[in-house]
């Protein structure tokens, strides 16, 4: 049984992920690379609550543990992987009432998603002008965001022989494998057509380039080695990590959505790319083939 799915992916969108804002101004999440330019990023958190709220298993009953102040929220004691999807693939922390704790750590681990490109400044000026218009200019307040249109990438890693296996008060519980192939299939579903609402608009995180595939390694090969510049995708960096290893070479794939990038002509003869909808149709395929 090959015991990893891994695949990276760039999407593009605009301003899908603030930090804790100050005054009337509201930043974007952002790190600094060592060049000291800024790259805006959607955290991994960001990303998981889109994604379990679009498959539509956001449904794991909670509770609140401890007393007093030291109250805190987390998955309801008799939640088990069988019934609810989204502790399966995610994971869990649950206390008993004897203040014990056990934990899954998650099957399905997401990266966060970088700017490809430097974050300059931009912001956008906002004013409530029409409702104010509405009783001759009062009340008009001014408010300030950081804007960011930029290609990002993150990566996906899945541990295949976890998703549906775990230790429930010391005995082993295990989901049938077309649950399995379901859970995965609806998975990969929302990552294609994946989307995210913010401050009244739809961002599209469709990804436009993807790279994976079902491998031995549990490593996730491509995180990190999505790189442009001057609006072109580095290929000669996918290429390396491709040929590092025949068994990189033999079970990855591709898919890419023609236009995307100025090297459109490139990466077409270069990495022989599929469609997008092709390369998870395949991959879909391929997560069956593990399970039966």
């Amino acid at each position: 049984m090959r015991k990893g799915l891994t695949m990276s992916l760039i999407i593009e969108c605009g301003s899908a992920n603030y930090g804790e804002g100050f005054g009337n101004i509201s930043p974007l999440k952002k790190l600094t690379r060592g060049s000291g330019e800024s790259y805006s990023y959607i955290s991994r958190q960001a990303l998981r609550y889109n994604i379990i709220q679009q498959m539509g298993c956001d449904n794991t009953p909670v509770e609140e543990k401890g007393s007093g102040t030291k109250k805190v929220l987390q998955f309801h004691t008799d939640a088990d992987i069988i019934n609810y999807a989204e502790i399966d693939l995610f994971g869990y922390m649950k206390t008993d009432s004897g203040e014990k704790a056990t934990t899954r750590s998650a099957v399905v681990r997401l990266s966060n998603a970088i700017a490809l490109e430097p974050y300059a400044g931009d912001t956008d000026y906002l004013t409530n002008m029409g409702l104010a218009a509405r009783l001759k200019g009062a009340g008009n307040s001014i408010a300030q965001s950081e804007i960011h249109q930029s290609f990002y990438a993150y990566t996906i890693a899945i541990d295949l022989d976890r998703v549906g296996v775990d230790e429930d008060n010391g005995e082993i519980i295990y989901v049938e494998n077309s649950e399995k192939i379901n859970r995965l299939k609806n998975f990969l579903d929302t990552v294609m057509f994946l989307y995210r609402d913010i401050k009244g608009r739809r961002e599209n995180l469709s990804p436009v380039f993807v790279i994976g595939g079902i491998y031995d390694r549990k490593n996730p090969f491509f995180e990190n080695r999505l790189q442009l510049f001057k609006g072109n995708l580095k290929i000669d960096i996918i290429k390396q990590v491709i040929d590092s290893a025949d068994s990189i070479k033999e079970n990855t794939e591709i898919g890419y959505l023609r236009g995307t990038f100025r090297n459109d002509r490139d990466i077409i003869e270069q990495l022989k790319p599929v469609s997008i909808k092709e390369f998870f149709e395949n991959l879909k395929k391929k997560v069956e083939e593990v399970y039966q």
